[in-house]
């Protein structure tokens, strides 16, 4: 008999490479979940930052608050809580890069920038994006024309625990699921079950597993210390058997055409594979 499945964790990141925010319950949009990296750090020439270049992004932290969000800096404590709301107002506005792709983004008031500048040790600045942005998903695996947020290819992540668990046991030092940054993690069935997935609900949303994540060097950085592996674990033992095409793999991108709502404890039903 099959093991059952079900969502047993789920995440946003309300600004794209710091901390999450763990969730209960989340609202599904083609987007992503929402409030799922609507804001974006960019530097002087409007770049996108992250973890890659700038690990101490790895000290900012998100806790919820109402309508938003407080980030603190976990070395920091004379920086106090800065509130951001989870939406912008369109009252400055500027193209910012994130990858291959220049948008159209808000600014946020000044002393957010402020304090993150302070915080990360550099100029840069707060921008979100609004729903009139778009800014597509791979057109070849996606014909439909899905829509992504400033995440950096797809707008969800799935990962099953028993893959984590997998790594884990092959490793000196088990790391934790923050090192992957998923939006959906389930428990059931067997390590990387996920590859095989292709359409698939949890409970009433549809969602389809379009390819495997190529995972990077963010992976390696420790998400309380900000300190990159010495060693660069896990992705050097990720790479020993998880690497396919010069691209280690871990977790699976996801979309959706749905709308509504999935609760952690939600039963999943795969109804197609690749």
């Amino acid at each position: 008999m099959a093991t059952p499945l079900f969502l047993s964790e789920l995440y946003i990141y309300p600004v794209k490479s710091l901390g999450g925010i763990r969730l209960t319950e989340a609202e599904v949009t083609p987007r992503g979940l929402r409030h799922d990296r609507r804001w974006l750090i960019v530097n002087e020439r409007n770049q996108f930052m992250t973890q890659r270049k700038t690990a101490a992004m790895a000290h900012l932290k998100v806790a919820p608050a109402y309508n938003g969000f407080l980030l603190s800096h976990q070395q920091r404590p004379d920086l106090l809580p800065l509130f951001v709301p989870f939406e912008a107002t369109p009252e400055k506005t500027l193209f910012v890069t994130i990858w291959d792709d220049m948008v159209f983004a808000w600014r946020a008031r000044p002393e957010c920038d402020e304090w993150l500048s302070e915080a990360l040790g550099q100029p840069c600045k707060l921008v979100y994006m609004s729903d009139m942005v778009r800014r597509d998903v791979e057109p070849e695996l996606n014909p439909e024309g899905q829509l992504v947020s400033f995440a950096d290819a797809y707008p969800y992540l799935l990962i099953g625990e028993g893959s984590l668990q997998e790594l884990n046991a092959r490793l000196a030092e088990p790391v934790g699921m923050d090192r992957f940054r998923p939006n959906l993690v389930y428990n059931g069935g067997g390590p990387f079950a996920e590859d095989g997935w292709g359409q698939f609900a949890i409970g009433d949303v549809a969602f389809r597993a379009v390819r495997a994540c190529g995972r990077c060097v963010l992976t390696t950085i420790n998400q309380h210390t900000a300190q990159k592996h010495a060693l660069g674990e896990p992705l050097r033992t990720l790479a020993t058997y998880r690497t396919q095409e010069g691209n280690v793999l871990f977790g699976q991108h996801v979309t959706t055409a749905s709308l509504g709502s999935i609760r952690v404890g939600d039963a999943i039903q795969v109804h197609t594979g690749k």
